[in-house]
């Protein structure tokens, strides 16, 4: 256990999650609270940047905010890669050594799972950021025949980015001036881009009509026979192409699994609290099962719950605020365009959203989404 006489919180992951919820500790607490957050990455990038990089949009130097420029009193962050969890101890073993707190928060989010999909690891995805840069070579090299972006199972990060990949890699055809020798594909195992927004889905269907992309929901890519040029559905339909662009399936990473938090894949949670059933043990983001979308925002969001409630609990003040399951994503229409979608998980009987229509104007909200977050976080 910790022997310091300042509390000492152990956050593994500096993603949305862990950045938010340790900003909020030193916030709150300054150099009165120790610390310790781990990552073995030595950036941070937001998720949707990854188009941006694989369209050529932006350079991945451009969308990467390292690490070193996250500094806060009483915090600590550790370039160290997680090799052991003790959940019932608090204790953590790293490569670069072992840490025992009084709070642990697991935080490491989804890895992929390209085993799960056989010939996925010899074909392309744009969901890493190595992926999306290797795309970025790639997609010059395409000038015609059968695009086909294809979602390998569910949950997947971030809901809306495959519907976005087909929409900009439409715009990005026909600004090279090759759309017209092309085909797009989208297959989605969802029955509807976005399940708990009706309109959002019937605006996207409605866009992919509208481009003369082929959209085929209710499906999985099963499996890709890369020397046939051939995805396989979950129903045996085989679908040729020419590009291949996927999303693997997720899962916790190898060392949540070691540990025993994991059920069925993911770590069970109180929905509202993010407790584990280990005292004084949570989980946020992509990694946690609360019935929330596995996207940054939502595992922002948790993360202001957990930081409530150990701050109450650190005062003596009685419980924390719970969190709340609501969300908002910006969803690249095309065009210059940007929608939005706010859901809502808890507040009543099922989830709610509520549509924004595609506009330039959103753009400038979703660009001050993600210039705020790097103010906050990294100071730039």
């Amino acid at each position: 256990m910790n022997t310091t006489s300042k509390p000492r919180v152990l956050v593994l992951g500096a993603g949305f999650g862990g950045l938010e919820l340790t900003t909020q500790l030193s916030e709150t607490f300054g150099a009165d609270i120790d610390v310790i957050l781990i990552d073995k990455s030595d950036a941070f990038v937001f998720g949707f940047s990854k188009l941006d990089v694989m369209f050529g949009h932006k350079t991945a130097d451009a969308v990467r905010m390292p690490y070193r420029n996250f500094v806060k009193p009483g915090v600590r962050l550790l370039r160290q890669t997680v090799t052991a969890i003790d959940a019932e101890r608090r204790r953590v073993t790293t490569d670069g050594g072992v840490h025992e707190a009084d709070f642990l928060i697991v935080a490491l989010g989804a890895d992929y799972d390209f085993d799960a999909t056989p010939g996925l690891a010899g074909a392309n995805e744009f969901y890493s950021a190595a992926g999306a840069e290797r795309l970025r070579d790639v997609l010059p090299t395409f000038t015609g025949g059968k695009a086909l972006v294809g979602v390998c199972g569910v949950p997947y990060k971030c809901p809306p980015a495959p519907s976005e990949c087909a929409l900009m890699l439409h715009d990005y055809l026909v600004n090279r001036g090759v759309r017209g020798g092309c085909e797009i594909s989208f297959v989605l195992p969802l029955p509807s881009p976005v399940p708990p927004s009706p309109e959002t889905s019937r605006a996207l269907v409605a866009a992919f009509v509208e481009r003369n992309i082929g959209f085929i929901p209710g499906r999985r890519v099963a499996s890709i026979d890369n020397a046939r040029k051939v995805a396989i559905l979950d129903d045996g339909v085989e679908m040729q192409f020419d590009l291949f662009l996927g999303v693997p399936r997720h899962r916790v990473p190898d060392v949540v699994i070691d540990s025993g938090m994991a059920e069925n894949g993911w770590i069970p949670v109180n929905p509202r609290t993010l407790e584990t059933r280990y005292p004084g043990v949570y989980a946020v983001g992509d990694g946690a099962n609360t019935g929330t979308p596995k996207a940054g925002v939502f595992a922002e969001g948790a993360a202001r719950a957990v930081a409530s409630d150990l701050i109450a609990r650190l005062r003596d003040t009685g419980g924390g605020k719970q969190y709340d399951g609501f969300g908002t994503c910006y969803i690249e229409f095309g065009g210059g365009r940007i929608g939005k979608v706010e859901v809502d998980f808890f507040s009543g009987p099922k989830p709610t959203g509520s549509y924004h229509e595609p506009s330039v104007a959103l753009r400038a909200d979703k660009e001050v989404f993600g210039s705020s977050r790097r103010a906050r976080w990294f100071g730039m």
